[in-house]
């Protein structure tokens, strides 16, 4: 067993123990009717709901789980902050931008290194060859989303100011579109998007989040439901965890599973899942050094309106 299985096997483990009694901890706190997640069709968010795995835990407290679907991680956020939903999963930057907007949202936990699921890319009858090439020219990325940070900070390696590139903020569909057409010069983009740009495009990547940082996704919850109610996201976080465990083992299966509720072709799901690492991890002071250097990026480049403590919005669940 491999140093990251152990490591996530061992939260599982830590999430079970004392949490196991889900319908005691929640007899407690009346439990909730429903439990809404916000989620994208990406990764492990997706094996869990067609597995089951967090419906089964809530069940016996009679709790059903409600999936609500969005393009981009800072709508799913705008939502979280609302109260429209109650838990859910992005990348890295959009709980910075949230919480520096004052959001009522807290970290939970955190997902497996993005690696190289992430990346900017470029025809390949570009003339741009290297990061350092993007002086200049318009590139199509998601305002606050993951991909806005890989953009930044490979920006930051090859020695250029943001301020040198024109961005083109779009979601994934305007953008791939702007992409396809010739209307940007470059897209920054998650898969499976980036999967699809590169099977769909003859292109190029220029980089990818594994090459410039080693940075996480992270599981949100609303902070007044996650005070309300800690048995639910403690077991919506085994659910996730056992969901991890099964989809690093049946990799055709998960790219089945996005295939089908994407509609985007099992081989190109298949690239996307063969690069993605799944598990769900504590949030370590590694982890949360790596997202406040992100924070702190962002605010010296102006990105985000204030400065922030990533600490300050960590979830800290009872003991039980």
């Amino acid at each position: 067993m491999t140093t990251t299985r152990r490591r996530f096997s061992a939260l599982a483990l830590a999430l079970a123990a004392g949490l196991t009694t889900m319908t005691g901890a929640m007899a407690e706190q009346a439990a909730p009717k429903e439990f809404r997640i916000g989620y994208q069709k990406v990764g492990l968010i997706v094996v869990a709901r067609q597995q089951g795995t967090i419906e089964k835990r809530l069940a016996p407290a009679g709790t059903k789980v409600r999936w609500v679907e969005f393009q981009a991680g800072p709508p799913l956020l705008e939502a979280l902050n609302a109260g429209g939903i109650d838990f859910g999963y992005t990348g890295d930057a959009p709980p910075i931008f949230s919480q520096a907007a004052g959001g009522n949202l807290v970290y939970v936990s955190a997902s497996a290194p993005s690696g190289d699921g992430e990346g900017i890319v470029v025809k390949a009858e570009s003339p741009i060859h290297t990061v350092a090439d993007l002086k200049g020219r318009t590139v199509a990325v998601g305002r606050g989303t993951s991909a806005h940070n890989l953009l930044v900070a490979a920006l930051e390696k090859a020695g250029l100011p943001f301020s040198d590139i024109k961005p083109a903020y779009l979601l994934p569909a305007d953008a791939g579109s702007a992409f396809a057409n010739n209307s940007v010069e470059a897209w920054a983009i998650w898969d499976p998007y980036l999967a699809l740009a590169q099977a769909r495009n003859d292109t190029r990547i220029l980089a990818t989040s594994g090459q410039v940082h080693d940075v996480s996704a992270y599981f949100l919850a609303n902070k007044t439901f996650a005070e309300a109610h800690p048995g639910v996201v403690t077991s919506a976080l085994a659910g996730l965890s056992e969901a991890a465990d099964w989809a690093d083992a049946h990799r055709d299966q998960v790219a089945q599973a996005l295939a089908d509720v994407t509609g985007i072709p099992f081989a190109i799901q298949k690239v996307a899942a063969d690069r993605t690492q799944f598990g769900v991890r504590p949030l370590s002071d590694a982890i949360l050094a790596s997202q406040q250097t992100t924070a702190d990026r962002f605010f010296r480049l102006g990105l985000i309106p204030r400065a922030i403590r990533v600490r300050d919005a960590v979830w800290t669940p009872p003991r039980s």
